[in-house]
Formats: structure tokens, C-alpha cells, sequence
């Protein structure tokens, strides 16, 4: 045997190990459990829905929606003191119809960004190896989506109801159209989050995501509109309610004009009674329960 063989064999006999203490220690501070992870999830994913703990470059288009959507309420609420009108120019329940657009596009920036990113570069297993569970993964990120675009609809109505009490209009209809407005925008707010965050849930690749998004949210809105359009210049106005019930934003239009009392936008401003807006509201609902259900689904099989 060979002088380098025996210093190897006596390199490794038992007689010359060492175990070296590194300094590992069991953790002894408070366990904070799944709602303390849940809470966690949803408070960073709406910050992200902002870009708050990003790049600066992350924040800018948010940031410019956000304006955007709140800068034609202000105009609006200037010329009504100045004025000393005794209405706003649009009703609460309206403007986020109107301004449709850049809810679509914020969505469509901001969905993929929520979800896509765990998606592609494979972080969900790591969030389940943690005390948290697939419901709870779904519940925060839907949360967090439907919060921020509250936060994105709800601000412009803030600013127009304090430019009415400024302006002197009648407290009492001003408060009660902003609380029609709230809640028609807590329902679009949760409609459209859960849209958004399924489409662009099934696919890792942000591109694919914002298309779908707009697709799903922007496109069906155009086609609806057309349609209901040639179904009244034909008069066939019966029909004209009930393809409002294939677009996300005539939905919300629809259960707003049947039970908060807005004017409608389909042509004629004949929107549905109370009747068939009860179909709408089913609709609705069987959508936001629905894209909760597709949402669970996916990452039963993502998680794995």
C-alpha cells in the first residue's frame, strides 16, 4: 500500500473526525400561523399592485392611471364651485363606466403582475411549504386585486363628493348617490379582479396576460355595444337588456340601473327593471363565485 493510501485511511479514521458547532439553535419566538401568512400575502400583493416595494420604474404606470382616473373628477368638481352648479356634471354610479378604459388597462398591467410572476419563475410550491394553504394563497391575491382597484375607483368618487359639499349642493342626495357609487364600485371591484386574475392565472408569460385581460374586459364591452346598437336600430329592443348579461362592465351597468337607481348606458337608456335585474345580479355572482372556484382549480395543480 502506497504512503498517499495510508495518510488518506488515516485522514478518515474515526479517531481523527471532528463535529464542529455552528451555532444552529431551535426557533423559540411566537409561531404566527396561517392568518398572520395570509394577511402577510395580501398586504405585499396589493402594495405590489402599486409597485409600493419595487423598482421606481414599477410605480410609473400605476401612478399615471391613477391620476388619470382622478384628474377628470377634480376638473369636474372646479368647474361645479366655480359654476356654483347645483348638480355634478356625471353621477356617481357613471364615472367608472365612463372611465371603463383605464380600469382595463390598469387590470391588464397590474393581474399578470400579481400572479404571472409566481407562475414563471416557480415561487408557489415555496408559499406552500410555509403554514399556508392553497385557499389562503387564492383568497389573499384576490383580495389584494379586488382592493386595489376599490382603492383605484373609489378615490375619484371621494373627490367628487367633497367637491359637492364644497360647492354647497344638498347633503342628503349627495351622500346617498356617493353610497350608490361605493357599492357599485365594490362590485365591479370584485367582478373584475377575479376576470382578471383568471386569465392571466393560467399563464406564466405577462404578454399573454395583459391581451387576455383586455380581450376578456375591453373587446367583449365593444362587441356588446355593437350588437345592442343594431338590436335598437332594428327595434328589437327586447333583446337589447339581455345581451347586456355577455359583457363584465354591462353587468355591472345593469344591476346598477335595476337597484341603485342609475341611469342606464344601453341605447335608449332603456336598461333592465328590477325583474330581470335580478338575473343580473345572479350573473354576477355566479362569475365572482365561479372565478374563485377556476382560481382554486389552478393551483391545486400549480402547488404541486
Amino acid at each position: 500500500m502506497s504512503t498517499d493510501s495510508m495518510s488518506t485511511d488515516s485522514a478518515m479514521s474515526p479517531d481523527t473526525t471532528q463535529i464542529h458547532n455552528i451555532g444552529y439553535r431551535d426557533y423559540e419566538g411566537p409561531r404566527l400561523g396561517r392568518a398572520y401568512a395570509r394577511r402577510s400575502l395580501y398586504a405585499q400583493s396589493l402594495r405590489g399592485a402599486y409597485g409600493l416595494g419595487r423598482s421606481a420604474k414599477s410605480k410609473v404606470l400605476p401612478a399615471i392611471l391613477f391620476a388619470v382616473m382622478c384628474v377628470p373628477a377634480a376638473i369636474m368638481v372646479a368647474v361645479a364651485v366655480a359654476t356654483k352648479a347645483k348638480d355634478l356634471p356625471v353621477d356617481y354610479t357613471r364615472y367608472a363606466i365612463f372611465m371603463q378604459a383605464v380600469i382595463g388597462l390598469y387590470l391588464a398591467a397590474q393581474a399578470p403582475q400579481t400572479v404571472s410572476r409566481d407562475l414563471r419563475f416557480k415561487t408557489v410550491p415555496l408559499y406552500f411549504s410555509r403554514p399556508i394553504e392553497r385557499v389562503d394563497y387564492v383568497l389573499a391575491k384576490y383580495g389584494a386585486m379586488a382592493s386595489a382597484l376599490f382603492v383605484l375607483t373609489a378615490a375619484p368618487l371621494v373627490i367628487l363628493y367633497v367637491g359637492s359639499l364644497l360647492a354647497k349642493m344638498d347633503f342628503g342626495d349627495q351622500t346617498a348617490g356617493f353610497g350608490q357609487g361605493l357599492v357599485s364600485v365594490a362590485l365591479l371591484s370584485i367582478l373584475f379582479g377575479g376576470l382578471a386574475l383568471v386569465m392571466a392565472a393560467f399563464t406564466p408569460r405577462r404578454g399573454f396576460g395583459v391581451a387576455a385581460v383586455i380581450a376578456t374586459l375591453t373587446i367583449t364591452y365593444g362587441a356588446v355595444s355593437t350588437v345592442q346598437a343594431i338590436a335598437w336600430s332594428t327595434e328589437s329592443t327586447g333583446v337589447v337588456k339581455w345581451l347586456g348579461l355577455f359583457s363584465p362592465i354591462t353587468l355591472i351597468d345593469g344591476v346598477q340601473t335595476a337597484f341603485l337607481g342609475a341611469s342606464s348606458s344601453f341605447p335608449g337608456g332603456e336598461g333592465p327593471t328590477a325583474g330581470s335585474g335580478v338575473v343580473y345580479v345572479l350573473v354576477v355572482l355566479a362569475l365572482i363565485f365561479g372565478s374563485y372556484a377556476v382560481l382554486m382549480r389552478r393551483y391545486r395543480k400549480v402547488g404541486l
